[in-house]
């Protein structure tokens, strides 16, 4: 029976409950979802990118709250070192760190150009020009990370914090049909086979609830 309870939202929208997902389930940690109504105020407004607090997803575990994606990351460190949810080595980790704390904390212009929506794929989609820096960077971290530690994941050969942190970004790619270096377009097919990102999708794909704001063409 699981320990522990994940409080998420809508699995087709909501990049942050995707994230806090994929780092408990990498870690080992037996959750229960709960999921929070879309016709719920607060929620409603994160996936309109309309407040910058994110209290979704919350993670409660032996009295614990634990409510940020970055936090919930540290949380797991602490209680399961060896799932190796960050490098081994120092000077490798702090640079997992960074560039994970990098995604989390920046490229709005991304976020509000490119919302995440796992049920639809668009050919050809327009993007406004202010996200273009944003995807450029995305591509330089990707590149650099590959480059540095051999793939296939950012950091070597198994998935580390930074691989869930930028699995949403993954998807925003590939639903908007955005074009990218050689590198970046096949470490996202690498990400998009991801075991785990395959469960999560399925389960999207199940939804019947919508944002409607966010089923607009743009």
């Amino acid at each position: 029976m699981a320990n522990a309870e994940l409080s998420i939202s809508s699995k087709t929208y909501s990049s942050w409950s995707l994230r806090g997902w994929l780092l408990c389930r990498m870690a080992g940690l037996r959750i229960r979802e709960k999921i929070v109504a879309l016709d719920d105020p607060e929620n409603r407004a994160e996936l309109l990118l309309l407040t910058p607090s994110v209290l979704v997803p919350r993670l409660t575990h032996e009295g614990a709250s634990v409510w940020d994606t970055l936090a919930i990351a540290e949380y797991l460190h602490e209680l399961y070192p060896h799932a190796s949810l960050y490098p081994e080595d120092r000077i490798v980790r702090a640079h997992c760190r960074s560039v994970s704390g990098e995604i989390h904390s920046g490229f709005v212009n991304l976020r509000s150009a490119l919302p995440m929506n796992l049920k639809v794929r668009h050919e050809k989609f327009p993007v406004f020009s202010g996200a273009k820096p944003d995807i450029e960077r995305v591509e330089a971290i990707w590149t650099e990370c590959l480059a540095a530690y051999g793939g296939p994941w950012l950091f070597g050969s198994r998935p580390t914090v930074a691989d869930a942190m930028f699995a949403p970004v993954v998807q925003r790619f590939l639903t908007y049909a955005v074009a990218l270096s050689a590198p970046a377009a096949d470490y996202c097919t690498w990400s998009n086979d991801w075991e785990l990102i395959r469960e999560w999708i399925d389960a999207a794909r199940r939804e019947k609830d919508e944002v409607e704001e966010l089923e607009v063409e743009f």
